[in-house]
C-alpha cells in the first residue's frame, strides 16, 4: 500500500467531536439507547443455607483480594445481579481491570446480555478483555458476533462506509505519528494484525560423538627415491556426530495489514506512544479524501477513513485463543 505524506493525511481531518482522554473517552455511549435493566425486587430470605454473600465492589482493593482469581471475582459479580444489577457491573468492571482477567466468554454469557446491550462503558469493558487476551483481534471480533455485540472491524468498515458510520469499530494498530492543531491532536494509525510464527527450539542436552579411525599398512605407490613399489603408512579418519531434542514453538508476531486510519483525540495523550501496538476502540466517522481532489464530483482522490479514538489499551504479550 502505498502510503500518503502525514502532512497531506493530518491536514484533511477538521476539528470536531471529543474523543477520549487518557485511556478512556469522557464520554460513551451504550450500544443500544435501552435504559439499564432495572434491579428484581428483594426476594424474602430462604431458610436455606447459603454461601457466603460476595463482597461489596465500592471498595476495589478489598472486592479483589477477597476473589483473587479471575473465574471467582466474575462469579462474585454475577452473584451481585440478584440484589443490585450497578453493583453487579461495578464489580464486573473491577474484575476487569484486575491482571490476567481473560473471561470474556463469562462476560458474553447469558448473565451479562442485557447489561452489555445498554451499559455506556460496556464496549470499553470489553476492548479492555480483548487486550487482556493479547488483542488478537480479528478472532475476537468473530466470538462477538456470534453473540451480536455490535463491535466491527475496521476492514468491514472501510467496505461500506455508509453502513457503519457512527458505529463501534475495534482494531490493533500502531501510531505512526501524530499532529496537534490547537488542542485536538490528529494521529495517524497503522493497523496491525497478529500472525503466530511457527519455529524450533533446542530442548535438553545435546550429545556430541567424536570417534578416530586408523588404517595402516603397506600401500601402493611410487615415490620420488624408491620409484615403484611399496610403502608404508597410515591413514587416520575422524567423525563427529552431534544429537539433540528441539520442540515446535510458536511466537505472535505484529505486522502491518495495510490499512491505515486518521484518529481523533479531544487533547494530547502522553501515554500514546508511537510505534507501539495497542487495542483501539473508536467510532467511525466515515471516509475522507485525502488529496487529488478535482471539480469532478466522480473522479475523487483517494480516502481514509476517520475515527473518534474512544480507549485504547496494551495488549498481553501472551494471546488466548
Amino acid at each position: 500500500m502505498t502510503r500518503l505524506p502525514m502532512l497531506t493525511l493530518l491536514g484533511t481531518l477538521a476539528t470536531g467531536c471529543a474523543a477520549s482522554h487518557s485511556h478512556v473517552a469522557l464520554e460513551d455511549r451504550p450500544l443500544t439507547d435501552a435504559p439499564p435493566p432495572r434491579t428484581p425486587a428483594p426476594t424474602p430470605r430462604q431458610s436455606v443455607a447459603a454461601e457466603q454473600p460476595p463482597a461489596s465492589p465500592h471498595d476495589a482493593r478489598a472486592f479483589l483480594a477477597r476473589y483473587p482469581t479471575p473465574a471467582a471475582c466474575e462469579a462474585a459479580a454475577r452473584r451481585l445481579q440478584a440484589t443490585n444489577r450497578d453493583d453487579a457491573w461495578l464489580a464486573l468492571k473491577v474484575c476487569a481491570e484486575a491482571p490476567g482477567f481473560t473471561q470474556l466468554g463469562a462476560v458474553l454469557g447469558s448473565a451479562w446480555t442485557e447489561d452489555l446491550r445498554v451499559r455506556p462503558d460496556a464496549a470499553n469493558l470489553i476492548a479492555r478483555v480483548v487486550a487482556q487476551r493479547g488483542g488478537s483481534v480479528d478472532g475476537e471480533l468473530r466470538l462477538l458476533h456470534a453473540r451480536k455485540v455490535p463491535i466491527f472491524s475496521l476492514a468491514s468498515a472501510i467496505a461500506q462506509p455508509d453502513t457503519y458510520r457512527g458505529r463501534y469499530v475495534l482494531l490493533r494498530a500502531q501510531v505512526a505519528d501524530q499532529r496537534s492543531e490547537g488542542e485536538r491532536p490528529t494521529l495517524w494509525l497503522v493497523e496491525q494484525g497478529l500472525q503466530s510464527v511457527a519455529s524450533r527450539r533446542e530442548v535438553g542436552v545435546a550429545y556430541n560423538t567424536d570417534t578416530a579411525m586408523e588404517s595402516s599398512g603397506d600401500l601402493g605407490g611410487r615415490t620420488a627415491l624408491t620409484g615403484e613399489g611399496r610403502v608404508g603408512g597410515s591413514i587416520f579418519t575422524r567423525e563427529s556426530t552431534t544429537q539433540s531434542a528441539s520442540e515446535r514453538t510458536y511466537d505472535n508476531i505484529s505486522d502491518e495489514t495495510g490499512r491505515e486510519a486518521l484518529g481523533r483525540l479531544a487533547a494530547p495523550d502522553p501515554f500514546l506512544e508511537t510505534r507501539r501496538d495497542y487495542v483501539i476502540l473508536a467510532r467511525f466517522d466515515g471516509l475522507r479524501v485525502t488529496s487529488g481532489m478535482t471539480n469532478d464530483d466522480e473522479d475523487e482522490g483517494p480516502k481514509i477513513p476517520v475515527l473518534t479514538i474512544v480507549s485504547y489499551h496494551l495488549p498481553q504479550a501472551l494471546a488466548v485463543y
